[in-house]
């Protein structure tokens, strides 16, 4: 399942240390955001990827020597959009042409 504002492991590029906190770099929709161990694949919402800004996020890496852009496009399989991969349930569409009848 999806979650809108929760980070899941399945978003995870990397590992990353920064001034002796270690966080996780991961991928969403909007492109990437740095998420902690607290708030990874637990039904708390992120705020790291709904209410920071995101505009530091490239200065913050090039720091640490890593690439934002090249790590944004090649790990562009990781976004999930909502409802894909979800599993319709079929219709019977006899039964609720009859549902419709019965009142």
């Amino acid at each position: 399942m999806i979650k809108r504002f929760g980070s899941t492991s399945d978003m995870i590029i990397q590992s990353v240390e920064e001034n002796g906190v270690q966080y996780f770099l991961v991928i969403d929709e909007k492109g990437l955001c740095l998420a902690t161990q607290k708030y990874l694949d637990s039904d708390l919402a992120d705020p790291n990827r709904y209410s920071s800004p995101r505009v530091g996020l490239p200065a913050r890496l090039a720091a640490l020597q890593l690439d934002a852009a090249a790590l944004a496009g090649a790990n562009q399989h990781r976004v999930k959009k909502i409802g894909e991969g979800d599993v319709k349930k079929k219709i019977n569409l006899l039964k609720t042409s009859k549902c419709g009848m019965k009142a």
